[in-house]
């Protein structure tokens, strides 16, 4: 339980034990009646907590000082962690890292929806738990996020400028990177080489403050078949300096395979409204899955972690059991990806998505791999599906859905009902609103086999795939 040390200051929690890994990679002490979520401790720990703020059902707290150390613990790689953001698992030895993974699956479908379902199968690790991603996005700011030794400086005395990670919670500061374990290495090397240059021939990094700066954040993406994308995006329309830093990059990474542009003068960060424009190279990336090729244009969504992925597109179409005679819906298709890729088991696959520039590709993506059975649909999820739609295209016998982290509209869940295909395939990112949902459909729907995937290594995150068969 810990006992609280007297004192007129904060309040100081000592010798407590961390007992479980908790919600967004935070971890989970008691005090009395309170939970405490800790960041960055294990498991097994046993330490003394600085409570720093103080909520109606629980507190957050920081460890200040170790008094046991969990066996459960391994060496951090990365400079950063403890202050990025990213990786808040790193400490935490892999294995064990899948054990909470699985128990985080297992906990949202019993506490949160109530559910009766199977034993779970054993969670799917990697090999690959380093440079493991295909996307990661960067963010330029005149407000670096300073260490302890650096607030006793003079600011003029600093390098203030940074371009890195947003910091937890922070709107406006920014964590400087010097070297990321989530990406190949090429993409160090052109994070710090557009840094040096900017600085060096005065562009100014963005102020989310005064909504002002030319550069607003370098975007980079690669593939298994060795592309490599990069679209910077800028706060300026002025061509004369857009020109001046493409063209360094241009010249100084010939390894991009296509880069691209966005000017974005909106107060907000979003770019998919918004045209890329192509400065040089191809038009889009390609990724390789069985022999399936499918392009990545400059805002279309793909897993990324291409390796987990192709793995865990095999468990979707294993559960959803095709024999070659089903309709398919495949909802959320994105760029088609699990569309594409179970379409030769199946006699047609229909595809609904919201972003338009996604459907495109995915209907390219067919035409690229001679694929003639697939259709795809942009629109809201909830508008489009309507008993209408269905007698249109016929009802399904399989619905795969892969909804974003929020889960499903429940006008699609009402769908889903009065559709009543055979089976439901519900892949998610998100186990507690997976379960939600799910909860929703109990009354027509049981629960015939789960497999988590584990995509995202030291994280929290955990992908899931549930099938779905009716009663």
């Amino acid at each position: 339980m810990g006992r609280r040390e007297k004192t007129d200051g904060p309040l100081i929690l000592e010798k407590v034990e961390i007992i479980d890994a908790g919600a967004e990679g935070k971890a989970i002490a008691r005090y009395n009646d309170m939970v405490v979520f800790v960041p960055f401790v294990i498991p097994g720990d046993i330490c003394d907590i600085r409570i720093v703020s103080r909520k109606r059902r629980f507190y957050e707290g920081r460890a200040i000082k170790f008094h046991q150390l969990s066996d459960k613990r391994t060496e951090p790689v990365c400079s950063h962690f403890g202050t990025c953001g990213g990786c808040k698992w790193q400490g935490m030895q892999y294995q064990h890292q899948l054990y909470y993974k699985q128990k985080q699956v297992q906990d949202n479908f019993s506490r949160i929806g109530h559910l009766e379902f199977p034993e779970i199968n054993s969670i799917l690790g990697t090999t690959q738990t380093e440079y493991y991603r295909n996307k990661l996005e960067y963010t330029f700011s005149p407000y670096r996020w300073l260490s302890d030794l650096e607030m006793n400086i003079e600011k003029d005395d600093l390098d203030m400028e940074a371009l890195g990670f947003h910091l937890p919670g922070m709107f406006d500061r920014v964590l400087d990177i010097q070297h990321c374990y989530l990406q190949s290495e090429v993409s160090n090397k052109i994070r710090l080489g557009v840094r040096a240059f900017a600085k060096e021939n005065g562009f100014t990094f963005y102020d989310i403050r005064k909504f002002s700066g030319d550069l607003r954040n370098l975007i980079i993406r690669n593939s298994n078949t060795g592309d490599l994308m990069v679209i910077m995006v800028f706060g300026t329309d002025e061509i004369e300096k857009i020109e001046l830093i493409m063209n360094y990059i241009s010249d100084s990474f010939p390894e991009i395979t296509s880069l691209f542009y966005v000017i974005n003068q909106k107060r907000n960060d979003t770019i998919y409204d918004l045209e890329p424009q192509l400065f040089k190279g191809l038009s889009y990336m390609t990724e390789e899955m069985e022999g399936l090729h499918f392009r990545i244009g400059p805002l279309s969504f793909f897993q990324t972690n291409s390796k987990q992925a192709l793995e865990l597109y095999r468990i979707t179409r294993d559960f959803a059991g095709l024999t070659g005679n089903e309709s398919v819906y495949d909802l959320y298709t994105g760029t088609g990806t699990i569309a594409n890729f179970i379409a030769s088991n199946a006699a047609k696959v229909i595809g609904i998505e919201y972003v338009e520039p996604a459907v495109l590709d995915a209907r390219l993506n067919s035409e690229l791999n001679n694929i003639g059975n697939t259709q795809f649909f942009a629109g809201d999820m909830a508008r489009v599906l309507s008993r209408d739609f269905t007698e249109e295209h016929g009802r399904p016998d399989v619905v795969i859905t892969d909804p974003p982290r929020a889960g499903m509209h429940e006008k699609v869940i009402d769908w889903l009902i009065d559709a009543a295909p055979d089976k439901i395939v519900y892949v998610s990112c998100n186990p507690a609103t997976q379960a939600r949902d799910i909860s929703l459909l109990a009354a027509h729907y049981r629960i015939a086999k789960i497999q988590p995937v584990d995509m995202f290594p030291h994280t929290h995150h955990v992908e899931n795939v549930c099938l779905l068969e009716k009663i």
